[in-house]
């Protein structure tokens, strides 16, 4: 430090004659000297002040873009909404798509192959739209009746059994512990159980707690209940109820002790009275009205 200091006052020349007679004693003092000369010669470059403002002010300015804070809301806002938008329309895709028809009612309607779909009352389907070209599968509960565009293997399941097509007219009805196919064209394979059957035009196929049934030829070219009838062949009047109940959007209530005759025939089923009068001919019963949607039966004999 001290050595410094002797340095800047010998430059600055504020040494006394003493100092510099004692500075210019020392081994160091002839480098100092050469340094001080040769320094002096150097110059440094002119400093032009009206010429470097004028290239400043003459050079491109580049704009400064600023996001307001509002307009940085907007943007958030607006990736949420996409973002939102995309894990919709891909929920929409990917999860399960649910088809219903009331009671009292009928629901047609296309799949996306344009394969068409009438449900019957009290039925529904369930099926991904997600790669349904290549893979045709849904799950009945009820009944319904199909017009398969042609394409990839067609499947129906129900909780009894499975249909299988390519591309043809059927109806498939499961309702409770029965299961019956019919096929109104083509060709389809009907699995119940160990059980595998190919029926074709006019056929049809039944099983009931197990076992199968025989079943006529069909003549019909579509199901009888697309046209108010209700079809049916050796079927319990509880059965028979439970498709009154469906049909007409009704409550009906059995009382009699003798009800397991089976019943094989045709029903209109436009009007609910005239409906009732035939099962309750069949049965021998009488029909009472107890509220708009609701009757019981019960036996003549109890009268």
């Amino acid at each position: 430090m001290e050595e410094n200091y002797k340095l800047a006052k010998w430059l600055s020349g504020e040494m006394t004659g003493e100092e510099l007679a004692a500075f210019q004693a020392e081994p160091d003092f002839v480098i100092y000297e050469n340094i001080k000369k040769h320094s002096a010669s150097l110059q440094a470059p002119s400093f032009d002040e009206d010429k470097t403002l004028a290239t400043i002010l003459a050079s491109p300015k580049k704009e400064i873009k600023t996001i307001s804070l509002a307009q940085n809301w907007f943007f958030k806002i607006a990736a949420v909404l996409v973002i939102g938008l995309g894990l919709f329309l891909g929920f929409q895709n990917f999860s399960s798509s649910t088809v219903y028809a009331e009671n009292g009612t009928l629901n047609s309607f296309t799949l996306p192959d344009n394969s068409e779909v009438v449900l019957n009352s009290g039925s529904e389907i369930e099926y991904k739209k997600w790669n349904w070209s290549n893979n045709r599968a849904l799950k009945l509960n009820g009944e319904a009746y199909f017009k398969v565009a042609k394409g990839q293997k067609f499947e129906v399941n129900t909780s009894l059994g499975k249909v299988t097509v390519l591309g043809t007219q059927f109806n498939v009805k499961q309702r409770d512990n029965r299961f019956d196919v019919t096929c109104y064209e083509g060709k389809v394979k009907v699995t119940y159980g160990d059980n595998e059957t190919i029926i074709t035009k006019g056929m049809s196929v039944a099983f009931e707690d197990g076992k199968s049934i025989a079943m006529p030829e069909h003549l019909a070219q579509s199901p009888e209940w697309l046209n108010n009838e209700m079809v049916f062949y050796q079927e319990d009047l509880k059965s028979i109820l439970s498709e009154f109940e469906r049909h007409f959007n009704v409550t009906l209530t059995l009382k009699s002790k003798d009800n397991s005759q089976l019943f094989t025939g045709t029903i209109p089923s436009e009007n609910l009275e005239i409906a009732l009068q035939i099962l309750s001919t069949t049965y021998h019963l009488k029909p009472t009205k107890v509220s708009k949607n609701e009757f019981i039966l019960e036996n003549l004999d109890a009268q």
